[in-house]
């Protein structure tokens, strides 16, 4: 009996409300199930608000019964999220319309907001107020910290009656035929070599009528059922971008100028040819929320996301921000950028996608908190209505997409559903047709603009021209000296959660045609390739894969032009600690 395949049946999964606990074996291998009448993946916002909701919505409906997990693969709840993060509060004021008496975590409401155009030579220009792109506006928005946001919604979660059990990774999903089961958590104990330690514990089989994936971008789980069951349009694939961040104490007389700004640029390091920027947010305590976001569909094989952070941070008008002051957390991630016609389907048969993994992020207006929020109410409306029903199919959690498609979050993502695909024909002609939507309802040039997946850009080894910064130990830390402030550890001993699937290209054809980009465009220094000099004149054998350096942001999962690279959990609660992050 395969793990994919349905066990002995027990009575209907969850069908008293409490959770049924048994142990059944597979393949040799004594494994523990768990069964729940509602399963969500990932610890996020979205998550975290649709189990909110869904409790409420049980309890009215006389279900208070049913049994609604979370399973989250960090530590701790927090640890693995990273946003800027300014926040509309449109979508927590729908959840709390007391949001503000129950002291949820706003680090400062925004009271000033710019555009920062960075020229080379160290020049730039000031734009505010009706100057500004009206998309980066943000008065009415608060700051926070998604790490403190997320920390916020679980405790009320639990409050509700939901199960929350941090250090469960999902590695891989449980189908009947087609119909999702549920998940199978990541085995323990399982050394570099597979075999298995005396401290080895088999993953745990959680099966529920209705799983929700909510593991944030190009989680692995969801890019399996989306390519499984073909739930995107071809013509317009997700698209995505590496935000690279760091947290900073600056001198306090600076850091209470700057409590409330929110500071956005364009132009240097990445000049105009491609899509991307920098941010500036000034928080409590003489802190600053810095970052740079650069899309991975650039095309330039030695494309650095951390590198151009690096260039960014050493521009002036960004450095006098900075001077005096010290790193005290680092961190990176890939965002979801393609929009309203990149979304794949919601639902299907015993399944719901929600907040990143769905898409869920206005790129334009650079916010996707509110809309994961949302998109975890809508989700368990319709998951309420389905088990109301007793029809957890499809056309059961029907209700989930419909709701969408009449709420506002389906009205905001239309007004920009054609913006990022715009900036793959070139950043002027993307801002002319960026600012043509803004009139046209959305629509811009194209009624419907087509996409490339962002591998596909990629450029022959021949083309490169972006070039390394100088790093130094105050202002522009490496790589290796950036993973120290994620915090990032991992089991050591254990398979690689960074798996390639035909090493034989990285070494015959990678080499040669596009220079090995993985060493360049991982913001966490996990690949490393050997020159022939340092080799002693050897031919270069194959990459060096530090998986334990790895702050889980998905970039070479992603970005990797042969597609060989499949980022996989590893063992439960390892990878990085952004807290306050």
């Amino acid at each position: 009996m395969s793990a994919s395949d349905t066990p002995p049946s027990n009575g209907s999964p969850g069908g008293d409300g409490a959770t049924r606990r048994r142990s059944w074996q597979v393949d040799g291998v004594e494994r523990e199930e768990l069964e729940v009448d509602v399963l969500l993946i990932g610890a996020g916002a979205a998550s975290l608000s649709c189990a909110i909701h869904l409790r409420r919505l049980l309890e009215e409906k006389g279900m208070g019964d049913k049994t609604v997990l979370v399973l989250e693969k960090a530590e701790e709840v927090g640890y693995h999220v990273l946003s800027g993060a300014v926040m509309d509060p449109k979508g927590i004021a729908e959840l709390f319309p007391d949001w503000r008496e129950r002291d949820f975590p706003v680090q400062a409401d925004v009271r000033d907001d710019c555009l920062d155009v960075l020229l080379g030579g160290g020049g730039g220009f000031r734009l505010k107020g009706p100057l500004m792109p009206p998309t980066l506006h943000n008065h009415g928005n608060c700051i926070v910290s998604l790490y403190h946001v997320v920390r916020w919604l679980k405790d009320r979660a639990e409050e509700a009656g939901v199960e929350v059990y941090p250090g469960f990774a999902g590695a891989r999903t449980l189908y009947d035929g087609d119909r999702v089961v549920g998940v199978q958590t990541r085995d323990a104990g399982i050394a570099k070599d597979g075999e298995k330690k005396p401290t080895f514990e088999p993953g745990m089989d959680v099966r529920a009528p209705v799983t929700v994936f909510g593991e944030g971008t190009r989680g692995n789980l969801a890019k399996e059922l989306i390519e499984r069951l073909k739930l995107s349009d071809p013509d317009h694939p997700q698209m995505y971008a590496t935000g690279v961040k760091e947290l900073w104490e600056i001198p306090a007389e600076r850091g209470r100028e700057l409590l409330g700004s929110v500071i956005h640029t364009v132009g240097q390091p990445l000049g105009w040819s491609g899509y991307g920027g920098g941010w500036v947010y000034g928080l409590p305590d003489n802190r600053l929320s810095i970052g740079y976001v650069v899309g991975l569909d650039h095309g330039d094989p030695n494309l650095d996301p951390h590198a151009m952070f690096v260039q960014w941070k050493q521009h002036p008008r960004v450095a006098r921000l900075l001077e005096g002051g010290k790193v005290v957390r680092y961190g990176a991630k890939t965002i979801p950028e393609g929009g309203y016609f990149a979304m794949p389907k919601l639902a299907g048969d015993g399944f719901c996608l929600v907040g990143d993994s769905a898409g869920f992020l206005n790129m334009a207006r650079l916010k996707g908190i509110h809309l994961a929020i949302k998109s975890g109410m809508l989700a368990a409306e319709g998951i309420a209505e389905a088990l109301e029903k007793g029809d957890t199919s499809a056309a059961g959690l029907a209700g989930y997409p419909r709701r969408f498609e009449q709420s506002w979050a389906r009205d905001e993502l239309w007004k920009f559903r054609n913006f990022r695909q715009a900036f793959q024909s070139g950043f002027f002609s993307g801002s002319l047709d960026a600012g043509l939507q803004l009139v046209t309802g959305g629509r811009g040039l194209v009624a419907k603009r087509k996409g490339h997946a962002d591998h596909t850009a990629m450029r022959r080894v021949e083309s490169a021209r972006l070039q390394k910064p100088a790093f130094n130990d105050t202002d522009a830390m490496d790589k290796l000296t950036d993973v120290y402030w994620s915090g990032a550890i991992h089991e050591e001993d254990q398979p690689s959660h960074l798996v390639v699937t035909d090493p034989s290209i990285c070494v015959d054809r990678c080499t040669q045609e596009f220079g090995n980009p993985c060493q360049h465009f991982c913001p966490a220094a996990v690949y490393e390739w050997p020159t022939a000099e340092e080799l002693g004149g050897a031919r270069t054998e194959g990459v060096t894969i530090n998986a334990s350096n790895c702050v889980h942001c998905k970039t070479c999962d992603v970005a990797d032009p042969y597609q060989v690279i499949e980022w996989v959990v590893p063992e439960g609660g390892g990878g990085p600690k952004y807290i306050d992050m």
